[in-house]
């Protein structure tokens, strides 16, 4: 059987890696760039990559690397962009990865042909054809922009494309959304601009990266075996000791439980926003040039607005018509890998966990690894369980656009695990 891999970042090695493992060789990677690395190939102009020059991981190490792969015992216990781009260089390198990926190829177009096979456009002018697909591109390269874009007269970025706090000297910069990357771009521009404002239109539980000394998910996992009931009060108990308030750093209290929500990690926010260097605002009403008209009607001017607002699922090698969620509210997938009308087509990190991606990756990989060569089977209903997985999770979660992907990371990892176990 021929196997194509769409995408070598972090989805696609691992999945090189694990096909490999047993024994599928017939491999062809494609990759639109000249390196691997994907979203954590760091350049200081905008492209694929959306991480800044100071972004580090979210997930702690040890909780981050590969089954059986560490990384290197000097890491601290978060690692910058760097040192993540080089742990997948070392990977790859390791198991002898590069040798199936094609660099510099960009698929066009993916269409289905007969007998649920697969014909690739590539954008060296020629066409390839596979009997199965494997989807890795990623889901954090096309911004989602906010509807207000055009109404602002000053400097518009999305977070994706800032890099450094570089030409902010003597700005006014609204940051406008406080996840992982709005609380990262608030803290980063801080160090320049003249004023920092981040805008929150709905309450976000942001969580310092060390609980009692421990990286916040290490600690975390102390506590996963009590119900969740019993977890979300303490999870809630143990923010009150550490930060305080919300409200006490002019910050929405959320009244949601914490896991309802992907986590925002970032321990500095707090500190800036004591020592004026950030300054809460709440949403956005409407923008009239450079001045943003806020919900409680205050106002302010802004030289640059940069949007946190986060990223649209898009395959630009599909035809709307054959696969388009864009604005879907949940994805009808089994095990968040197999679409229910296309059984030879597998999709590879298009989850948002709680927890980190690249270990879950990893196992869907070996689980797809082990169907192709009927160590498992799907069960019977597996495509009606896809359509109902996906109104499940969704309901987990609030109804957000940020929310469509995301997976609780041990229990999903639970379910490819017994999934993994059925003969």
């Amino acid at each position: 059987m021929r196997i194509a891999i769409i995408g070598a970042g972090c989805s696609g090695l691992t999945a090189i890696k694990n096909l490999l493992e047993v024994g599928l060789e017939n491999i062809v990677c494609y990759e639109q760039s000249d390196h691997i690395g994907g979203n954590w190939a760091y350049t200081a102009t905008p492209g694929h990559s959306s991480v800044n020059h100071m972004t580090h991981t979210i997930s702690s190490k040890r909780l981050s690397q590969f089954n059986d792969f560490p990384m290197p015992e000097d890491y601290p216990d978060y690692p910058n962009h760097k040192q993540v781009l080089a742990y997948f260089q070392t990977y790859a390198l390791h198991f002898g990865l590069e040798k199936f990926i094609r660099f510099n190829v960009t698929v066009l177009h993916a269409q289905k042909i007969a007998d649920e096979r697969w014909r690739l456009s590539l954008s060296d002018g020629s066409h390839s054809e596979f009997d199965f697909l494997i989807v890795a591109n990623g889901h954090l390269s096309v911004p989602r922009h906010p509807e207000w874009r055009h109404s602002f007269s000053g400097r518009y970025i999305h977070t994706h494309d800032f890099k450094t706090s570089e030409g902010l000297q003597t700005q006014r910069v609204l940051i406008v959304g406080a996840g992982n990357s709005g609380c990262d771009s608030a803290v980063e521009a801080c160090h320049s601009a003249s004023q920092v404002d981040i805008s929150m239109r709905s309450p976000q539980y942001i969580i310092p990266k060390f609980i009692m000394g421990k990286p916040t998910d290490s600690f975390a996992t102390t506590m996963r075996r009590l119900p969740q009931a019993i977890q979300n009060w303490l999870q809630k108990l143990t923010l009150r000791l550490q930060i305080g308030r919300y409200q006490d750093y002019g910050l929405p209290e959320p009244e949601f439980s914490p896991t309802r929500a992907h986590p925002t990690l970032n321990s500095e926010i707090f500190d800036k926003i004591r020592h004026g260097k950030i300054h809460p605002r709440p949403g956005i009403q409407h923008i009239i040039d450079q001045t943003v008209h806020f919900l409680d009607g205050s106002s302010a001017t802004y030289d640059v607005i940069i949007a946190a607002t986060g990223y649209i699922i898009h395959f630009p090698f599909f035809s709307d018509d054959f696969v388009h969620w864009r604005d879907a509210a949940h994805i009808p997938l089994y095990l968040r890998i197999f679409h229910p009308s296309h059984p030879s087509l597998f999709f590879v990190g298009l989850i948002q966990p709680q927890g980190c991606l690249w270990t879950l990756t990893e196992m869907q990989s070996k689980l797809i690894g082990q169907l192709l060569t009927h160590h498992i089977q799907l069960p019977s209903d597996w495509r009606e369980r896809a359509v109902a997985e996906g109104h499940e999770w969704s309901q987990q979660f609030i109804p957000r656009p940020r929310h469509s992907l995301e997976v609780h990371y041990y229990p999903y990892m639970k379910q490819l695990q017994q999934m993994m176990a059925r003969t």
